[in-house]
């Protein structure tokens, strides 16, 4: 294949560097007591995380990552097993069950922010921090504006 290969070429390089970067985090997160995490599980504690201190129940996951109710039913059971979620009631309606992320959550987060971090500052060593800014720059004009999509797992897999 040339390097003047077309269009498709160019999302496919962008879900590759997705790719080397989420890997990297997640062979890190193992090596640090967390192995059995996939990276459809940052994308459950970032939606927990940002439902604040109430809590998030298991329909409000499944429209935020547009999967079904009993899809996000069974994740969080999954990570609430593992130690990574909290079962708690809602405070407004008793029978309502809500999650929110322990402190072992806690731990995955800041060591996945440490990763990407690092993983950051060696991009710019490689390329040089101004193409580095030049690229983010370049795929802000051309992204829209919220980076949080949490529906990726049902656009890569649903139905």
């Amino acid at each position: 294949m040339s390097s003047d290969s077309g269009g498709y070429e160019l999302p496919l390089r962008m879900l590759l560097g997705f790719r080397v970067v989420i890997d990297e985090v997640h062979a890190e997160l193992a090596a640090h007591g967390h192995p059995e995490l996939r990276p459809l599980h940052g994308f459950v504690f970032q939606v927990i995380g940002r439902a604040g201190g109430g809590g998030c129940g298991a329909a409000d996951l499944g429209r935020a990552l547009g999967v079904s109710k009993q899809a996000a039913g069974k994740h969080i059971e999954t990570l609430e097993r593992w130690g990574y979620l909290r079962r708690g009631h809602d405070p407004e309606d008793g029978r309502r069950k809500v999650y929110t992320l322990t402190e072992r959550a806690d731990d995955v987060l800041t060591r996945s922010a440490r990763a990407f971090d690092r993983i950051h500052a060696r991009w710019a060593e490689v390329l040089g921090r101004d193409r580095l800014t030049a690229l983010e720059h370049d795929l802000r004009a051309v992204t829209p504006a919220e980076v949080f999509r949490f529906d990726m797992p049902n656009w890569f897999g649903g139905q």
